[in-house]
């Protein structure tokens, strides 16, 4: 069973996943994006915000006291999309499609569950 505090982050960093991935959905279509799509399109800063953004969710982990095998995945998580976001045009396609704040949010749930 998970405690109220633990829900409390694990729904605080749902809802942040949700706004920076999945917040608006393309019509006719399965794809959704967020806010880290459109800082994706600001060439490096808008990376290293969407980066920024996304380590709130690790440390909502490290609140929690996840094992650092967990934090480092999520960490990898926000680096690869990082590297592959610094590329023109591919780093767009990838931002919408890899969502990684959602990935380290389920990665999170994952662990408190277990």
């Amino acid at each position: 069973m998970i405690s109220p505090e633990a829900e409390q982050r694990l729904q605080r960093s749902r809802k942040l996943a949700i706004l920076l991935d999945g917040a608006w959905g393309i019509p006719n279509t399965p794809w959704r994006f967020g806010i880290d799509s459109l800082l994706g399109l600001l060439p490096v800063a808008g990376d290293f915000a969407s980066a920024l953004l996304g380590l709130i969710i690790v440390w909502q982990a490290h609140r929690l006291k996840a094992p650092r095998f967990l934090k480092l995945r999520m960490l990898g998580n926000i680096g690869l999309d990082f590297l592959i976001g610094s590329i023109p045009i591919i780093g767009d396609i990838a931002d919408v499609a890899f969502r990684k704040n959602i990935r380290n949010a389920d990665l999170l749930e994952a662990w408190l569950k277990k």
